[in-house]
C-alpha cells in the first residue's frame, strides 16, 4: 500500500516543493521522496538519522511560500501554529502524532507520524462503484470514536471541520486515521467564525461560520453518502442530500443504515444526533438490525454457504515464541527449523519441534518479507533497503545487496539466482552465491509482491497497478497488464494462467504469454492476499473479510467463508483444509471442498502473516508479536 501524505487540498496556485530526495534537513532528516503537494504545503517521506541503528521514517510537512514571497505569510503561520498546538495536545491511535516543529528559513516544517495506507477517496476511485455497506459502517463507527474523543476533549473540545474521504486513511492494520488538522479548531461556543471547509461535505451552518461538534456529524453523513453511492457531493447542489436518498442510488443499502445517514444529514443541527457517541450507537443498532433481518439476496456468483460457528476456540498451541514486535512476515521451515522475520528488525531461527530459540540476525529495519530458503542459505529483505543472505546453520551474514528502497518483497530463488522487488521501483536479479547484481528491471512503482518464475519468465505485481512479465536472463520487459489497482498480491501460474489479486477488488487470471485477461472475479474490497491453487480451485482472501474459493478455469465462485476482519493473509492449502489468518485476530481452518469451518484459534492481535503447514503443524505469526505452532 502507498503512504498517504498528511495534506489538505487547498484552492489557488499549487506551490512547488523546495526539497528533493537525497537532501538532508537540519542534518537530521534525509528526504526519501515527495508524498504530495497542496496549495500551501508539500509533504515528504524522510528518514530520521538520529536513530542510526534502525530505519525510523517520518512525514515532514513543509509550509510553502507564495511565488515571489520570501516566506510564509502571517495567515499561513497562524494556521500552522494552530495545527501544531492541536496535534501536540492530542493522544489517540486514530490521530497522527507530531514529533517536532521548527523553522529553517524561509520555510516552516512539521515532523509527523508517517501513516502507511490509503485514503478512502482512493478506495472509492479504485472501486469505481459504491463500497459495501458493512465496510462503510465499520469505518464510520471508528470515525465516531475519534470524533467523540475530539468533541469531549478537556478543557476545550475540538471540531475537525474537514471530514471527507480524502482526509480519512485506512492504515496498514485496517483501522481509520484522521489526517490533516489544518482547519481544525478549538470550540468555545462562539456563534461566528471563519467560513471554511469543503463544499458538499460542510453543513449549512459552517458556511455561516457557526461550526460546532454537530457539524462534524453532518460531514460524516456526507462522507458515508459518498462512499455508499459513489456520487461526489462536491458536484451536486449544496445541502441537497434530501433529494438524493441513499437507496435510490444503491438499493443494497439497508433501510436502517439509510435512516441513520439521513438523520446525520439533517439541515437543522438540532435534528441530527446529539453527539458522536449517539451516532455510533445508532450505527451499531442499524448494523445489528440488518444482520438480524438477513442481507439482501445475493447473485449466484456471491453465494455464501452456511458455516457453523465454533462456540469456542477448539485448538491450543503446541508452543509459542515471543518476538519483540509485530510479526508480518510469514514463516518458512527447513530441516527442523522455523525461520521468520519480525518488525523488531530481526530474522529468527526457532527449533520447529519445541519452539526453542536458536539464533537471530539483526538488520537495521523492520522485516515484513518472508524468508526464502535455498540450500543452506536464507534470503531476507529488510526495510533498511538491503537484501541479506544468511547462513541457515550459524545465522552469520554471507553477503548483502543494497537497493535504494525498503524491501517488502519476498525473494524467489531459481537457476542459482535470487529475484526480488524493492520500493525503489526496480526488480532485481542477483547471483545467489555472491550477491553480485546481474540485472535490475525498472517499474513505475514500489514492488512488494513475491515474483513467480515459470521457465524463463519472471512475473511480479507492482504498486503502480501493473503485472510485469520479465525475461529472466536479460531483465527485459516482455509484457505488462494494468489491473487498475496496486498489486501487492503475489502471482502464481496454473495451466497457462497467471492468477493474482489487485487493490481494484478483483482477482485476475491472465494469459501467461500475452498478459490478456482470461477471467476476472470481483470481491467486495482490495485483494492483498496471494492466491493458492489446489485441485483446480483458487483460494484467496480479500479485505472484504472473506476467503474465496474460485474455479481456476473460469473464475466461478465455489464458496466463500466470511470472517470478522480483513483477510490480507494468504491461504495455505492441503488436500483437505485451507488455513488463513484474519484481521479479527483468528486463524481459521476451513474445509477445502465445502468452505465449512473446522476450527479456529484466536491470537492476541490481527494475523496478516500467512500460515505454513509442515508435518501436521501450522506455523503462523501475529501482530501480537507471537509465533504460534498449532496442530493442523
Amino acid at each position: 500500500m502507498a503512504s498517504k501524505s498528511l495534506e489538505r487540498s487547498a484552492a489557488g496556485e499549487r506551490r512547488q516543493p523546495t526539497l528533493q530526495p537525497g537532501q538532508t534537513l537540519r542534518d537530521r532528516y534525509q528526504i526519501l521522496r515527495i508524498l504530495g503537494t497542496g496549495g500551501m504545503s508539500a509533504v515528504y517521506e524522510a528518514r530520521d538519522l538520529s536513530f542510526p541503528n534502525v530505519v525510523r521514517l517520518v512525514a515532514i510537512k513543509e509550509i510553502l511560500s507564495a511565488p515571489g514571497v520570501a516566506g510564509p505569510d502571517e495567515a499561513a503561520r497562524a494556521l500552522i501554529q494552530r495545527e501544531v498546538d492541536i496535534l501536540a495536545s492530542l493522544n489517540h491511535p486514530a490521530i497522527p502524532k507530531i514529533y517536532e516543529y521548527f523553522q529553517a528559513e524561509p520555510h516552516l516544517y512539521l515532523v509527523l507520524e508517517l501513516i502507511h495506507g490509503q485514503d478512502l477517496e482512493t478506495f472509492l476511485v479504485q472501486s469505481a462503484e459504491p463500497l459495501p455497506e458493512r465496510t462503510v459502517v465499520r469505518w464510520a463507527i471508528e470515525i465516531c470514536d475519534v470524533l467523540h474523543y475530539l468533541h469531549t476533549r478537556q478543557p476545550e473540545p475540538i471540531i475537525f471541520r474537514d471530514m471527507k474521504p480524502s482526509n480519512v486513511m485506512l492504515n496498514e492494520h485496517g483501522h481509520i486515521v484522521l489526517i490533516d488538522f489544518g482547519i481544525a479548531k478549538i470550540y468555545r461556543g462562539e456563534k461566528r467564525g471563519t467560513m471554511i471547509g469543503t463544499e458538499g461535505y460542510s453543513p449549512p451552518e459552517q458556511y455561516r461560520g457557526e461550526a460546532s461538534p454537530l457539524s462534524d456529524i453532518y460531514s460524516l453523513g456526507a462522507t458515508m453518502h459518498h462512499l455508499l453511492t459513489a456520487r461526489d457531493p462536491t458536484k451536486e447542489a449544496p445541502f441537497s442530500f434530501a433529494e438524493r436518498p441513499l437507496r435510490r442510488f444503491n438499493p443494497t443499502v439497508s433501510p436502517a443504515v439509510e435512516a441513520v445517514v439521513t438523520r446525520m444529514l439533517a439541515y437543522d443541527p438540532k435534528d441530527r444526533y446529539a453527539n458522536a457517541l449517539e451516532a455510533r450507537q445508532a450505527l451499531e443498532a442499524a448494523q445489528k438490525q440488518t444482520l438480524a433481518a438477513g442481507s439482501a439476496p445475493a447473485a449466484p456468483t456471491t453465494l455464501c454457504l452456511d458455516q457453523p460457528a465454533a462456540e469456542e476456540e477448539d485448538t491450543q498451541p503446541v508452543w509459542r515464541f515471543r518476538c519483540e514486535d509485530e510479526i508480518r512476515s510469514s514463516p518458512r521451515v527447513s530441516q527442523g527449523v522455523v525461520f521468520i522475520g519480525c518488525y523488531d528488525n530481526n530474522l529468527y531461527a526457532i527449533e520447529a519441534k519445541a519452539g526453542a530459540f536458536l539464533w537471530k540476525y539483526p538488520t537495521e529495519g523492520g522485516i515484513a518479507a518472508t524468508p526464502a530458503i535455498w540450500e543452506e542459505t536464507i534470503f531476507i529483505g529488510s526495510e533498511d533497503f538491503n537484501m541479506y543472505a544468511i547462513s541457515a546453520r550459524t545465522g552469520r551474514m554471507m553477503w548483502v545487496c543494497p537497493t535504494k528502497g525498503r524491501i517488502r518483497s519476498s525473494a524467489r530463488v531459481a537457476y542459482e539466482h535470487v529475484f526480488f522487488g524493492s520500493d525503489d521501483n526496480f526488480i532485481y536479479g542477483v547471483h545467489a552465491r555472491t550477491g553480485r547484481l546481474v540485472w535490475k528491471s525498472p517499474t513505475e512503482g514500489p514492488v512488494r509482491s513475491t515474483p513467480f518464475i515459470q521457465d524463463e519468465t519472471l512475473f511480479a505485481g507492482c504498486e503502480d497497478g501493473q503485472v510485469y512479465a520479465i525475461n529472466l536472463r536479460r531483465g527485459a520487459l516482455q509484457w505488462r497488464h494494468n489491473c487498475g489497482g496496486g498489486v501487492t498480491s503475489s502471482p502464481l501460474v496454473w495451466e497457462g494462467l497467471l492468477i493474482v489479486g489487485s487493490a481494484d477488488r478483483s482477482v485476475y487470471a491472465l494469459d501467461i504469454n500475452s498478459g490478456m485477461p482470461v477471467w476476472r472475479f470481483r470481491t467486495g474490497q482490495a485483494v492483498i492476499s496471494s492466491p493458492a491453487v489446489h485441485n483446480g480451485t483458487v483460494y484467496i482472501g480479500s479485505a472484504d473479510n472473506c476467503l474465496y474459493a474460485l474455479e481456476a478455469t473460469g473464475g466461478r465462485l465455489r464458496w466463500k467463508f466470511e470472517t470478522a476482519g480483513q483477510v490480507n493473509s494468504s491461504p495455505f492449502v492441503t488436500s483437505e483444509a485451507v488455513y488463513v489468518g484474519s484481521g479479527d485476530s483468528q486463524l481459521y481452518c476451513v474445509d477445502a471442498r465445502t468452505g465449512r469451518l473446522r476450527w479456529k484459534f484466536k491470537a492476541q492481535g490481527p494475523i496478516v502473516s500467512s500460515p505454513y503447514v509442515v508435518e501436521g503443524v501450522v506455523y503462523v505469526g501475529s501482530l501480537d508479536g507471537w509465533l504460534y505452532a498449532l496442530p493442523a
